[in-house]
């Protein structure tokens, strides 16, 4: 992962554990620019679009093969 703020500490069978520094400028500029008003007066930031950030490959395990 090439981010200054986030770090990936652990990617077991499919689970990513990732560590933000959230005192970080970039950070924020991320957090700003992918926040979405999810529902009225509810913000928030879709996964596909942070991992999307963080290259990271979303995996839908609920999908039959």
């Amino acid at each position: 992962m090439k981010s200054t703020w986030a770090t990936v500490v652990s990617n077991n069978a499919g689970l990513i554990e990732v560590e933000i520094n959230d005192e970080s400028t970039g950070f924020h500029s991320i957090i700003e620019e992918l926040s979405t008003e999810i529902q009225p007066g509810v913000i928030g930031i879709k996964a596909s679009d942070l991992c999307l950030v963080l290259s990271i490959e979303m995996v839908d395990t609920t999908e039959k093969i």
